[in-house]
């Protein structure tokens, strides 16, 4: 009921655990913004802990701006300070959402939607002159600028904008950082060399070109996703050594297609055992124009 109120309310840069908008259409959504739109500099904006902080006395402000009826919020309240179990012992806290609760994603868009969202879409049509593209799959986003001034402006009024709900920036995966079709070309005048990337929802994202010269964001699955994946499916594997062998591919196939169909993206062939058709329309971004 709850999701069905507030899936009118929802802006349409919020992706995460929303239905009908994967983690495929977030992905996609960046990918046009930055292609289409003038971004010239991307923020990849982080919450540090933000399911073990966020502050349960803005949560029931912010459900009561919206939910008139008082069970239903208080139903919510006695979720909220039903606690987790931690070796057989109650722990309550007045921070955070049950993790693994199936009301938790959605009582975490509710406190980002007021924190974040509403207060981004005003900001970039009251504050920002250039073009601003922002895209917000759970606690992970990314934030596109025309200016470095607009950008750095927007992340200094981000942080106060936090620190005002109980919530702060991750220190080392929050960063501002020069991408676009021109990065390349100011990079290289300047000697600081090729432009940097930027990590989204297990892909990195960096600047390319295509054969024809045409700028394109190149995604490619992330290195320590993939290492990480291999590395478990050898400690299943290394489990299942006597099970029997059509077991064991039934595994393997499943593991193998769920892989794929995630991260089977144009241009990450080579990360997924595709054939290298699709990479190999990809030229290397030059250092120099």
């Amino acid at each position: 009921m709850l999701s069905a109120i507030y899936e009118t309310d929802f802006l349409g840069f919020s992706y995460g655990f929303r239905p009908k908008r994967s983690p495929h259409r977030a992905r996609d959504a960046l990918s046009v913004g930055i292609l289409t739109k003038k971004v010239n500099w991307v923020l990849d904006a982080d919450i540090r802990a933000f399911f073990d902080t966020l502050d349960h006395g803005w949560l029931v402000r912010f459900l009561e701006h919206r939910i008139a009826d008082r069970r239903i919020v208080h139903l919510i309240q006695k979720w909220l300070r039903a606690g987790v179990l931690e070796d057989g012992k109650r722990i309550v806290s007045e921070e955070g959402t049950v993790q693994g609760g199936s009301i938790s994603p959605l009582l975490a868009n509710v406190y980002l939607h007021y924190v974040f969202d509403l207060w981004a879409e005003r900001w970039r049509h009251r504050e920002a002159r250039g073009d601003v593209v922002v895209v917000r799959f759970a606690d992970d986003c990314v934030v596109g600028f025309q200016h470095r001034g607009e950008a750095e402006q927007f992340l200094a009024d981000l942080r106060d904008r936090f620190g005002h709900f109980g919530l702060t920036r991750h220190p080392d995966k929050t960063r501002l950082l020069e991408f676009g079709r021109f990065a390349a070309q100011r990079r290289a005048e300047r000697g600081a060399g090729k432009p940097e990337s930027f990590h989204f929802l297990g892909f990195t994202h960096s600047c390319a070109r295509t054969r024809k010269g045409r700028f394109t964001v190149l995604r490619q699955t992330m290195r320590q996703r993939l290492q990480a994946k291999v590395k478990a499916v050898g400690t299943v594997l290394r489990q299942r050594l006597h099970r029997p062998v059509p077991e064991v591919g039934a595994y393997l196939r499943a593991v193998l297609s769920g892989h794929v169909r995630y991260y089977g993206v144009p241009m990450n062939g080579r990360a997924v055992g595709l054939p290298r058709g699709p990479r190999a329309t990809l030229a290397p971004y030059p250092a120099t124009p």
